[in-house]
Parts: C-alpha cells; sequence; structure tokens
C-alpha cells in the first residue's frame, strides 16, 4: 500500500474518531441544558432521523469512493466526472424528498411514540420536523465525500466531518441554552433549535467541502486531459454498481437505529401500561436511548475501528483462495474485538455508578440500566464485524436475513420482557435480537468460509481470563475507593473512575504481555511500542 494511500487512510480514520467522540461528550452538557425530558424528545427526532439519512446516503461515500477509483485506475476518469455530476442532481432530488417524507410522516411517528396525549404528539412532531431540513444537505455532502476519497484525498472527506459536528454541537448548545435562558422557551422549543442544528451543521461541512473543491479543481480538470476515453457506461449501468456497492452499508448502518425504533415505538405506552406516568416513563426512555447508549458505543466504536481494518486482508485472501491467510485473518477480527471490547465493558458495568453521575448525575435507575446494558456493546461489536466479513466473503445478502431476525425478535419480545423487567427488558429484547443475529452470521462465515473456530474459543477464554484477573483487582481498589469516597458526587466520581481505570488497564494488559496474547494479536506493532516506551523511560 502506497504511504499516500496509507495517510490518507490516517487522516480519514483520525477526522471520523474525532467527529465520533465530539458527538458522544456533547451529550454531557446537553443534557445539564435541556434535563431528562429534552433529551427524550430529542431521541424522539433522531431515531427517525438517524434511519431515513442512512438509507438516503448509507454507503454513498465508500461506494463512490470505490467506484471512481476502480476507473481512476485505468485512466478512465470522465466515468466518475460523469457519476459525480448526475450523482449531484440525484442526490439533491432524494435528500428532498426524504425531507418531505419525514416532515410529512412526522406525526404519524410522534403518535407511535407517545402516550398519544395531544401536546406530546404535538412536541414530537416539533422536533422531527426540526431535523428533517438536514435531509436537503447531507446527501449532497455524502456524494461529494466519496468523490474526493475516490481520488485518494482523504482530508476534505476528515475535515469536513469534524467542521460540520463542530457547528452542529455548537449550534445544539447554544441555540438551547439561549432559548431556554434568555428568551424564555420552552423544552420543547430548545431541543427544535438543537435538533434542527443537524441541517446548520450539515451547511458548514457543505461549504468546507466546496472550499476544498475549488482549491483543487483545477488538478481534477487536469486528469480529465490524461482521460482515454475508451470506457461508456451508461448511468444505469453506473448506478446499479453504486447500488450493489452501497447496499451492505446501508442494511448494518440502520441496524442499531432500527431496534432503537422498536423501542421508540413500543417503550413509552407499555411503561405506563404498568404504572409509570407520563414523566417516568419519558425519563427511562431518556435513559435507555440517549444517557446510557451514548455511553456503552464508546467501546465499540474502538473495537471496531481496529477490526474492521483488516476486511480488505480478508476479502483479498478469499478471493485468491488462500485458506491459511483467510483463517488467520479472521483469527485476528474476532480476536482483537473480544480483547479490546471485554474488558471495556466490564469496566463500564462494574463502575456504572459512578460514570453515569460523571456524566449525568447520580441516578438509581441509570446505573441500573448502565450496568445492565454496557455488556450488550459486545453484540453491537460482533454484528459490525461478521457483517463486514460477510461482504468479504461476498455473503453480504445474509446481512438482511440476519438483520430481520434479530428485529423480529426484539419487536416479538420488546413489549412482554419491559412488562417484566421495566427499563431493563428492553435492554435484554436488543441483547437475544443481536445474538440471533450475530449466530446467523457466524453460521454462514462457517459454511461459506469453512472457517474453523477453535483457535477463536481457546485465545476466547485467555482473554476471559484475564478479564476476569482484571475485574477482581479492580473491584477490590473500587471498594476501597468507595469507603471513603462517594459516587454520587462528580469530582469524587472522577477520582474513582481515574484510579479504578488505570488500574485495571494496568492489569489487563500486562497479563496481556506476560501470557503473550499482545504479541498473538498485534504482533510487531507491541515490539515497536515497547521500544518506545523503553526510551521514554
Amino acid at each position: 500500500m502506497s504511504s499516500k494511500l496509507l495517510r490518507g487512510t490516517f487522516i480519514l480514520t483520525l477526522g471520523t474518531m474525532i467527529s465520533k467522540l465530539l458527538g458522544l461528550f456533547y451529550v454531557i452538557p446537553f443534557y445539564h441544558i435541556v434535563g431528562s425530558k429534552g433529551q427524550a424528545l430529542y431521541a424522539f427526532s433522531y431515531i427517525p432521523y438517524t434511519i431515513f439519512i442512512s438509507i438516503a446516503t448509507g454507503g454513498i461515500p465508500l461506494a463512490v469512493s470505490k467506484f471512481i477509483s476502480k476507473y481512476n485506475a485505468i485512466d478512465e476518469y470522465a466515468v466518475g466526472r460523469k457519476l459525480f455530476k448526475s450523482g449531484l442532481i440525484i442526490m439533491m432530488c432524494t435528500g428532498f424528498l426524504s425531507f418531505l417524507a419525514l416532515y410529512f410522516i412526522a406525526p404519524f411517528i410522534a403518535e407511535m411514540s407517545t402516550s398519544k396525549v395531544e401536546a406530546n404528539v404535538k412536541d414530537v412532531t416539533t422536533v422531527i420536523r426540526a431535523v428533517s431540513f438536514a435531509l436537503i444537505v447531507v446527501p449532497i455532502m455524502s456524494l461529494i465525500r466519496g468523490f474526493f476519497q475516490g481520488h485518494q484525498s482523504m482530508g476534505p472527506s476528515a475535515v469536513s466531518q469534524v467542521i460540520e459536528q463542530i457547528v452542529r454541537i455548537t449550534f445544539v448548545l447554544a441555540g438551547a441554552f439561549v432559548v431556554l435562558h434568555f428568551m424564555n422557551g420552552t423544552i420543547t422549543q430548545a431541543v427544535s433549535v438543537a435538533t434542527f442544528a443537524a441541517f446548520i451543521g450539515a451547511i458548514g461541512g457543505l461549504f468546507s467541502l466546496i472550499w476544498y473543491w475549488y482549491k483543487r479543481r483545477s488538478y481534477l480538470n487536469d486528469l480529465l486531459l490524461h482521460d482515454k476515453g475508451t470506457v461508456d457506461i451508461s448511468l444505469k449501468e453506473m448506478y446499479k454498481e453504486i447500488v450493489i456497492y452501497a447496499a451492505p452499508f446501508v442494511f448494518v448502518g440502520i441496524a442499531n437505529p432500527l431496534f432503537q425504533l422498536v423501542d421508540q415505538f413500543t417503550f413509552i405506552n407499555t411503561m405506563i401500561s404498568i404504572g409509570y406516568d407520563d414523566v417516568g416513563a419519558e425519563t427511562a426512555f431518556a435513559v435507555i436511548t440517549m444517557q446510557t447508549h451514548k455511553l456503552v458505543i464508546i467501546p465499540v466504536a474502538l473495537a471496531t475501528a481496529f477490526s474492521l481494518t483488516l476486511v480488505p486482508s480478508i476479502t483479498k485472501a478469499f478471493v485468491d483462495e488462500d485458506r491459511p491467510s483467510l483463517n488467520h485473518q479472521l483469527n485476528q477480527a474476532f480476536q482483537v474485538v473480544l480483547f479490546l471490547t471485554l474488558p471495556a465493558v466490564i469496566g463500564l458495568s462494574m463502575l456504572a455508578e459512578p460514570i453515569f453521575t460523571l456524566f449525568y448525575e447520580h441516578s438509581e435507575l441509570g446505573t441500573e440500566v448502565l450496568r445492565t446494558y454496557a455488556p450488550v456493546a459486545i453484540l453491537f461489536a460482533y454484528f459490525l464485524v461478521t457483517a463486514a466479513i460477510l461482504q468479504g466473503i461476498n455473503e453480504q445478502r445474509f446481512t438482511v436475513l440476519s438483520l430481520l431476525v434479530g428485529l423480529l425478535l426484539k419487536l416479538s419480545l420488546n413489549i412482554p420482557l419491559i412488562k417484566i423487567f421495566e427499563t431493563n427488558g428492553a435492554v435484554l429484547a436488543t441483547a437475544i435480537g443481536y445474538v440471533a443475529a450475530i449466530t446467523i452470521n457466524l453460521f454462514v462465515i462457517k459454511t461459506y468460509a469453512q472457517y474453523p473456530f477453535k483457535l477463536v474459543w481457546r485465545r476466547g477464554l485467555l482473554v476471559v481470563l484475564i478479564t476476569l484477573l482484571m475485574f477482581v483487582g479492580t473491584g477490590i481498589t473500587y471498594k476501597i475507593l468507595t469507603a471513603f469516597l462517594s459516587p454520587a458526587s462528580s469530582f469524587q466520581a472522577l477520582i474513582i473512575v481515574l484510579i479504578c481505570a488505570i488500574v485495571g488497564a494496568g492489569i489487563y494488559f500486562s497479563l496481556s504481555l506476560k501470557t503473550k496474547l499482545a504479541y498473538f494479536l498485534f504482533g510487531q506493532k507491541i515490539d515497536r511500542l515497547m521500544k518506545k516506551f523503553r526510551l521514554r523511560s
């Protein structure tokens, strides 16, 4: 792989990670501005918006990038430009149609989501319509990002992601604060401004991409002078290829929002049916869909970022019918996910009380749900990775099957489990749905890739044993600290989390090095890291 491509991949990955981290941590000040009611309203709008935006743009940057780079490699630059010009028109149309669809079905979604009290339906409708405007801009932005990535230019995508997120978050926090504290507005008005921030952020990201376009226009036009002009591909064939590339990413991208949508349509009314009032049900909904969910997906993002880098190698080994290499790459993918995710979710579950206090406020419900929800992060990570592997071995059609089975189970079990276990019932239904989906994916991988799981089982047991020892050591530390520090205090919770995290990480990684597990998984990377550490020490 060329140094230019490596550098570009690093820049894009860095931009994506910064964008995701900003998207995770802004919920802390936002919660303190609008409270649980505001966060519940925010979730009511963002879950359907995420589904719509995933369908409208899911996989577009990667699909367009793959298409353009394919034809650029054979000096057919005009093909990519033809796709880009027609794509802008199509993305404008699909974006506007998506906006209209979400805007006009907002009352239906609101009625399905709330306790059907007229005021609640009106509030949810308002915030959904506020966020729907972003659908006009985001698809166009996705196409431009894909165009740049297809030319091995990752900087524009990375910078635009970060700018979009910074502008959006600034508008979310400033807008909500001004509405509530300077304009004496309502929570609904504050959250409407916050959700409309998605449109403002998208405008910011789009302007940065337009700036890059004008900056690099002469270079891109010069490429057309070297076009061979031997390939004449129709728009119909182009978009057929794009859909084939993009479809798997759409289904993977909407998996989690669809599970959350089941909660949105069933949770509030079910909680009210078992004795909760509107406020209590909405507070619990905010806890499960916004507050704890934002924390749970942190280890998922870290694990999948590492493991998904192995997918191109898996694809190559499968196409080349290189069985030893394929098995090695699959071993690495499965083991890296477990190695990075398991200790993180165990730590998150153990430290649920101080972590929830640190991010939001002390809450028995928040602590209980986070403690239950944290282990589900392993399932989120494995679904993403197994779905990516299915794409790598060209069996992505089974992703649709596994997702539908998982959703069917979630839909069937959500209401009865909520009635039995209350808020944790929704978590349990999600876990069961994901277990079913992952089981199907693993069966397909075993069947079509002829992959033996023996090594993963053995190494998995070693990871579990090391994590158990980490759990004991960290648990003892936690008990000692909570004897004189209170997890109900934000500052003291910070001290508890920091000390326990250092102790837990120290135990886990020292045992990983002593057992050689870290070397098995990361090889020379660990040697280089250790050499740098020794030099600095």
